[in-house]
């Protein structure tokens, strides 16, 4: 299952997304972890000291090889320059698994408390005012896009605050995303918005209330966003440790916030993937964007007759 993490800026989105991979680490699941947030925070959250996330290799450092790789012998992309973000696989793509070993894991993916991990990178001094950080979330996007994961695997993505994600069509590559949601207006503001933008294209969004202190605050958020609304993350000893910088086992976080762990474990594991829909939204998506900029002679590169799916795992 491929699960994001989204929602207004400040929200909790590397908190919750930083203990739901460990829950699953915990649980002996095998848990892939992308960063793609601009602020990357999610290797901290996770276990690793400051010095060591800050050494951590990068997605977006990696284009070139990620590219290469995944190009294969796919006839329809005569280089690696021609592809973009949205480019979808076709016959001759080199499609991943997210547990194996490929040289595309090796530059940019890390074992940290039983999780792999992968940043998209943080922005530096030669970016500013050159690029968007969509030019570093582009990796991640095709990497997703060549991405075939089978049952009992969990991809896990901590996205860009607010509607950023919709700057392309990384927000269809999920089973379910989950919007972490305050119990302030602001936050359901940015859930609406959303989930408006969302509803056309079949998106599984679930919301999970976060910073909750009190009944009034649940209250608020089951008003506010109704039958949306899972569960929620109430004030927490262990997270408070965890920024401070002493991480705790999963297993001693609070009873009433590991409930809402397990309802968000049950409520990924009832998905089921519509593979040919997930290849006709890459397609969608990669056309949008050679015609809007990228240059509609790219839409060569859309293999008709392909469709992703775990038969084609190896």
């Amino acid at each position: 299952m491929k699960i994001a993490f989204v929602g207004k800026g400040g929200s909790g989105k590397t908190t919750l997304s930083s203990l739901f991979v460990a829950y699953l680490a915990d649980a002996g699941r095998p848990v892939l972890a992308i960063d793609a947030d601009i602020n990357q925070h999610l290797a901290v959250a996770l276990g690793a000291t400051e010095e060591e996330a800050i050494a951590w290799p990068t997605l977006g450092d990696n284009m070139a090889l990620i590219k290469d790789y995944l190009r294969g012998d796919n006839p329809r992309i005569p280089d690696a320059a021609s592809m973009i973000k949205t480019t979808p696989p076709g016959r001759g793509s080199r499609l991943v698994r997210p547990f194996e070993d490929n040289p595309v894991f090796s530059a940019c993916f890390r074992e940290l408390g039983g999780v792999r991990l992968g940043v998209t990178g943080q922005f530096d001094e030669d970016d500013l005012g050159v690029k968007c950080y969509h030019s570093k979330v582009g990796a991640a996007e095709l990497l997703l896009n060549h991405m075939v994961d089978v049952d009992g695997e969990y991809v896990v993505m901590d996205m860009t605050a607010g509607a950023d994600a919709f700057a392309s069509g990384l927000f269809t590559r999920f089973d379910v995303t989950f919007l972490v949601c305050e119990p302030t207006v602001r936050s359901v503001g940015v859930y609406r918005q959303y989930a408006d933008y969302a509803r056309d294209f079949g998106v599984r969004l679930v919301v999970v209330g976060n910073k909750v202190t009190d009944a009034e605050d649940v209250e608020f958020l089951q008003d506010q966003v109704g039958a949306a609304l899972l569960g929620w993350i109430s004030a927490s000893g262990h997270v408070r440790a965890a920024e401070r910088g002493a991480a705790r086992p999963i297993t001693e976080l609070e009873a009433r916030n590991l409930s809402t762990l397990r309802s968000m474990h049950a409520a990924v594991d009832a998905e089921q993937r519509d593979w040919a829909r997930y290849q006709r939204q890459a397609v969608e998506f990669h056309l949008r964007n050679a015609r809007a900029w990228a240059g509609a002679d790219l839409a060569a590169q859309v293999d008709p007759e392909f469709v992703l799916g775990p038969r084609l795992a190896v």
